[in-house]
């Protein structure tokens, strides 16, 4: 398949306020109930304490988006918003991507689109299609019955920075905690074609959240700064959710670490366990396999930053996707 391209927006960094030193004043030009006297100290504009506010600068536009939507890596998240924005302003800019992924017989597309509201709160939207490849002609060939080429997967993330970095020590990571609400427009389609055959495997419904706990620090010990985060998940989702949901909930590890190797480019890997919420069909639906990639995203200026990665990932259905790989572009406004 052809990668597709994309195109994205965002603000990220923050500025601060420097005040000029004051003017002294005596205790009688404070003290409003005294008289006036010739000899009193005048106030002038001169004496007024004055500030001049530095102009906001634009950081680099990391992190990245995640195929689901939110700030990380492609795959991993990190305790790091997406584009905080001026902060005297509430309101970010918004940030937007575009993903392709190759998965071998399969692939995927993923368009996000995130706003941060008060550098603390992160609200994010992906659409994600999820071409399903040589898995329609196996099921075909099985049941007779054809269950279409794609699922769509939308995303609606909400994630909180419950402690900033640095808050009580050196040593304190930012820690964010997300709830990530999953609607797949497909799968109930596939079910019913397939006269409910995934009901008996563990299928239960086209919608699932869940929820995430991530904890991330930056490490500048070592010359170039490098960015370890990690987190847990509590999910019901089959295949992040392109597979639908089950009633049994999985609490999973995730974690990157990444390091700016030159001033504009990112090197990172990331790990995420996976469990099996279905159980399988042999030569259609197989065990989920924990996902490995590594990334090298290019920041291209501080607005817009090119991200390639390649992937381990597995059993993906009925087919192995372990040398994916896939191109994101995102741009902050």
């Amino acid at each position: 398949m052809k990668s597709s391209y994309l195109l994205a927006a965002a603000i990220l960094s923050a500025a601060a306020v420097a005040y000029a030193d004051d003017a002294s004043l005596t205790l009688a030009s404070l003290d409003k109930s005294a008289a006036p006297t010739l000899d009193a100290p005048v106030l002038t504009l001169a004496d007024a304490p004055t500030s001049a506010p530095k102009p906001y600068t634009k950081g680099a536009p990391l992190p990245v988006h995640s195929i689901e939507g939110y700030g990380g890596l492609a795959i991993t998240p990190m305790a790091y918003l997406v584009n905080t924005g001026d902060p005297a302003s509430p309101v970010s800019l918004p940030s937007v991507s575009a993903t392709y992924v190759n998965l071998g017989s399969k692939n995927l597309q993923s368009f996000a689109i995130t706003e941060t509201l008060f550098q603390r709160i992160e609200l994010g939207y992906a659409a994600a299609r999820f071409d399903i490849g040589n898995t329609r002609g196996d099921i075909e060939a099985a049941t007779t019955v054809d269950v279409g080429q794609d699922v769509w997967l939308h995303n609606f993330n909400v994630r909180g920075l419950i402690i900033p970095e640095n808050t009580w020590c050196n040593f304190m990571p930012a820690v964010t905690v997300g709830a990530h609400f999953k609607y797949n427009d497909g799968i109930s389609y596939v079910n019913r074609s397939l006269g409910n055959l995934l009901d008996t495997i563990g299928y239960s419904r086209c919608s699932g959240t869940d929820f995430t706990l991530t904890a991330t620090k930056m490490i500048t010990d070592f010359g170039r700064p490098i960015i370890v985060s990690a987190g847990l998940r509590e999910s019901q989702a089959s295949h992040i959710g392109f597979f639908g949901f089950s009633n049994d909930w999985s609490l999973t590890f995730e974690g990157n670490v990444s390091c700016l190797v030159l001033d504009n480019v990112l090197v990172a890997y990331e790990f995420r366990q996976k469990t099996d919420p279905y159980n399988q069909v042999p030569g259609l639906i197989e065990g989920e396999d924990n996902w490995h990639a590594v990334d090298v995203a290019w920041i291209i200026n501080n607005r817009a930053v090119l991200t390639a990665g390649w992937g381990s990932f597995g059993t993906m259905l009925n087919s192995e996707a372990n040398c994916a790989w896939w191109l994101q572009f995102k741009y902050e406004f």
